[in-house]
């Protein structure tokens, strides 16, 4: 069973989501307002988004909302989103795109564990963490 992780915003999951899609390629992006919900769950006619996800072609996803409208708002406090990939080159590829207009946690660079390792926490304040090949066994 795959943890699938769910994302927290206040008030730009949309355009978090559609960033995200873009940056990872993914597909089938759906969005529900909460403005769809039922009158009785006093949501109103906000435009926030109450559930969004979207798949990967290896089968993982990724879901997120905003906050409900009205209550307090605390995105993404202590939790990273950790991304493995094949080649040095396509970690820093996405490394760099999730950096853009982001704040640098740790520079993507070669480790003692992996080839190339990057923490970030990007324009919509997501931290991740982008990983290329463990670091061969001596």
């Amino acid at each position: 069973m795959p943890f699938i992780p769910y994302i927290h915003f206040d008030d730009c999951c949309a355009q978090a989501m559609t960033f995200y899609v873009e940056v990872f390629g993914g597909t089938d992006l759906v969005f529900m307002p909460y403005s769809s919900a039922p009158p009785e769950a006093g949501f109103g006619a906000s435009d926030r988004i109450m559930h969004s996800s979207f798949q990967m072609a290896d089968g993982s996803m990724l879901m997120a909302s905003d906050n409900p409208p009205g209550m307090p708002s605390y995105p993404q406090q202590a939790v990273s989103i950790s991304v493995s990939y094949d080649t040095v080159d396509e970690a820093r590829a996405i490394y760099d795109k999730l950096d853009a207009e982001g704040d640098v946690i740790m520079p993507f660079e070669a480790t003692f564990f992996s080839q190339g390792f990057g923490m970030t926490r990007d324009k919509f304040g997501t931290h991740w963490m982008i990983m290329g090949p463990d670091v061969p066994a001596a």
